[in-house]
């Protein structure tokens, strides 16, 4: 059974202000035109289907194309599950109806593992989804008492183990931060203070873990366990990424044969440094010139009207910083670092310069919370 891997799709986000729907259409059509060419069995899509829980009407109508593209143009199933951007509930409407039709939505998490059975030239393929859940959902809908998301998924993937067949193959599809993983600044945390990290014990024994929530495709303790990244470059952290799908070829045996396929974006992303003078020069000749960029400027004096300047070479700019005008360049560097600590750390240090005393740990807690029930709602 060939399976076409993908996830983090993120439809209908925004990159400073700049709707990406175009460029995540170029790269859903080259996912239609390898699922026709290599002949895929099933689409697998590992959560983060829309950028936020209610999409804009236009990134509805884009999923809407491609799945009707893949399930009924080219006959081909799909599986869907809800990531930590989803909404559930919205995403899983129609259902159990769409499954007739070869679409599988899975929003909510269910109580008990139903696998989506897939028939291949070789034999049953059994798929089990886990959607995005936070610990508190599972505790509450299996009436077990754990503490984070690492003991959630224990429990979840218990539930998986009891209900597997040993003379079929089996395909855990799950949205979760496994540890070890190496994350890019464009992905939301789903909890604070580590607590998000999942173990990569768990995932043991699956003849194919597809994993959704990291924007770089890698993968962790085996080939078979697998993050397949993001289809396109979220933040310029991740420039140096090769973006791509995982194209999984699962024989009789359960046994995987794995192959990156690589995507072409419409615009690539890419930061650039230099005086302006020099950077001006250089993207005369740039035949990538219109790719979304980030620009370092190195001068130490003042600038008019600099973005004007750069746009006439670059019309893609995006984003410009000047350390040149910074007494010292590691200022620059301890802010972006101050900023990748997440919500809870720059809070701390906002309140340690305020106050001059550090948080208690009882203030800490209260913050914490805050911050977590602030994320669920606007889930």
């Amino acid at each position: 059974m060939r399976i076409l891997h993908t996830s983090d799709w993120h439809l209908g986000r925004q990159f400073h202000n700049l709707s990406l729907l175009e460029d995540q259409r170029h790269v859903l059509n080259q996912i239609i035109q390898l699922v026709a060419e290599r002949e895929v069995d099933v689409v697998v899509v590992a959560g983060d289907i829309y950028d936020r829980s209610v999409p804009p009407a236009a990134a509805v109508e884009l999923l809407d194309e491609t799945v009707n593209r893949i399930c009924q143009d080219l006959q081909t199933p799909m599986i869907l599950i809800a990531g930590n951007h989803d909404g559930p509930d919205r995403l899983a409407f129609g259902a159990r109806q769409l499954a007739g039709a070869g679409l599988h939505i899975v929003g909510p998490l269910s109580a008990r593992p139903e696998p989506i059975i897939i028939p291949g030239a070789a034999g049953e393929v059994a798929f089990y989804p886990l959607p995005y859940t936070d610990p508190a959902t599972v505790r509450q809908l299996l009436g077990v008492e754990i503490a984070g998301h690492d003991q959630a998924m224990a429990e979840l993937v218990k539930l998986i183990r009891a209900d597997l067949h040993p003379q079929r193959p089996s395909v855990l599809i799950g949205h979760c931060f496994l540890a070890g993983g190496e994350a890019s600044e464009s992905e939301r945390p789903l909890s604070l203070g580590g607590a998000e990290q999942v173990s990569i014990e768990h995932f043991s024994g699956f003849s194919y873990v597809a994993l959704g929530h990291l924007h770089g495709p890698q993968h962790k303790g085996a080939e078979q366990i697998r993050y397949s990244g993001s289809p396109l470059k979220y933040s310029f952290s991740e420039e140096y990424q090769q973006k791509s799908v995982t194209l999984v070829e699962l024989d009789r045996q359960g046994r995987a044969g794995i192959e990156k396929i690589p995507l072409i974006p419409r615009h690539d992303m890419r930061s650039l440094e230099g005086p302006l003078a020099e950077l001006l020069a250089a993207g005369k000749r740039d035949p990538q010139r219109d790719d979304y960029l980030l620009i370092r400027l190195t001068d130490s004096h003042a600038i008019l009207d600099v973005m004007s300047k750069l746009r006439e070479v670059y019309p893609n700019v995006l984003h410009l910083e000047r350390p040149g005008l910074l007494g010292r360049n590691e200022s620059l560097e301890v802010n972006r670092q101050r900023l990748r600590k997440g919500e809870l750390a720059m809070f701390e240090d906002f309140y340690a310069q305020v106050t001059g005393q550090p948080l208690s740990e009882e203030q800490t807690s209260v913050v914490a919370k805050s911050i977590e029930r602030l994320h669920r709602e606007e889930n």
